[in-house]
């Protein structure tokens, strides 16, 4: 647990109330990385971590690792469930059964929508934060049931959609539509991105990349320092003949990905597998540190990071910073 070093602001929202959180602040879904020790470590700052459950190969390994959470902090914490579509799906029901039987008390979903899952989810008290991309999809996800909805504007890791809209429009176009409580994900790895996502609308922040360099994160030394080395423009596009756009490193693997979508004619998903599928090249990146042994989720906001703080170190940086804006910064510009 943290100490008491200072007294920090309180940014109360619809999410720090929905969640049970001290500060409006999430850890989103990061497979592999997301796992007992980091999502811990969050919950322990206050924030609102997520488990990810893809991160385990079976639902019996995630409860396991969720014991293991439980041992390293009292405080609440989620598990992430992204809902891929696939020939052979992962065991959704298990994951679903274990997050109830085990208390969880909030998942955040991803991908597919998490309209067949929401009866069982509803009966077990789990409140769900559904990860959306467009207007659209979150009014939809809204409609069937979720507590809240994540919208990632395009700076955003990963999975940005095919709109191609940033944050600074998707959040109050999302907030403007939707009743129930927006988290704001995409570009945000500080204060001045906290204050800014209130100001638009939105009831918190979701980082991801930024989380990845934090002394608890789970992986190489020289994978985090990538996250600090590297800059806004250092991302680049991947699946976009697909239709599958993912914002990753610009790393080798990214560079052969695009060279091979950048040939004439159509692009033929067997071409990327070797390059975009495989726990074993994420393993060399995360686990011995070679940054460009495979594809590499990162955001913009890796022009943002210029350091390897702990969890509790980030958090109070954030949350200090955001106060010293609010109470220090903007009054100073109104003319009465």
């Amino acid at each position: 647990m943290l100490p008491p070093i200072e007294r920090l602001a309180v940014f109360r929202t619809r999410i720090t109330d929905l969640y049970g959180v001290e500060h409006p602040i999430v850890q989103g879904g990061l497979q592999v990385v997301g796992v007992a020790e980091l999502t811990a470590a969050v919950a322990n700052a206050g924030a609102m971590g997520f488990m990810t459950a893809l991160s385990y190969e079976t639902p019996e390994d995630l409860r396991r690792a969720i014991a293991k959470c439980r041992g390293l902090t009292d405080r609440p914490f989620g598990v992430n469930i992204t809902l891929l579509p696939a020939l052979h799906p992962p065991d959704y029901p298990g994951y679903l059964r274990v997050c109830a039987e085990e208390g969880i008390e909030f998942l955040e979903t991803a991908g597919r929508s998490p309209e067949p899952f929401m009866p069982v989810v509803e009966e077990a008290g789990i409140k769900v934060t559904h990860k959306c991309t467009s207007i659209r999809h979150a009014l939809k996800a809204q409609s069937v049931g979720v507590h809240a909805v994540s919208i990632d504007g395009f700076e955003c890791a990963g999975h940005p959609g095919e709109d191609d809209v940033t944050s600074l429009i998707l959040v109050p176009l999302a907030a403007d539509a939707l009743d129930i409580p927006v988290i704001a994900s995409g570009g945000f790895g500080d204060g001045r991105g906290l204050v800014a996502a209130l100001a638009l609308g939105a009831e918190g922040i979701n980082m991801g990349t930024r989380f990845v360099a934090t002394a608890e994160a789970p992986v190489h030394p020289a994978a985090k320092q990538a996250m600090v080395d590297h800059n806004e423009l250092d991302t680049t596009l991947v699946m976009r003949t697909l239709r599958n756009t993912a914002r990753v490193l610009a790393n080798a693997t990214a560079r052969k990905v695009v060279e091979i979508e950048s040939r004439p004619g159509d692009t033929d998903i067997a071409d990327l597998i070797p390059y975009v599928a495989g726990s074993e090249s994420r393993g060399r990146v995360w686990g011995e540190g070679d940054i460009d042994a495979g594809i590499v989720a990162a955001g913009q906001v890796m022009g943002l990071i210029r350091d390897i703080p702990t969890v509790g170190e980030l958090i109070r940086r954030i949350i200090a910073e955001a106060e010293a804006i609010v109470a220090g910064r903007l009054p100073g510009m109104t003319i009465g």
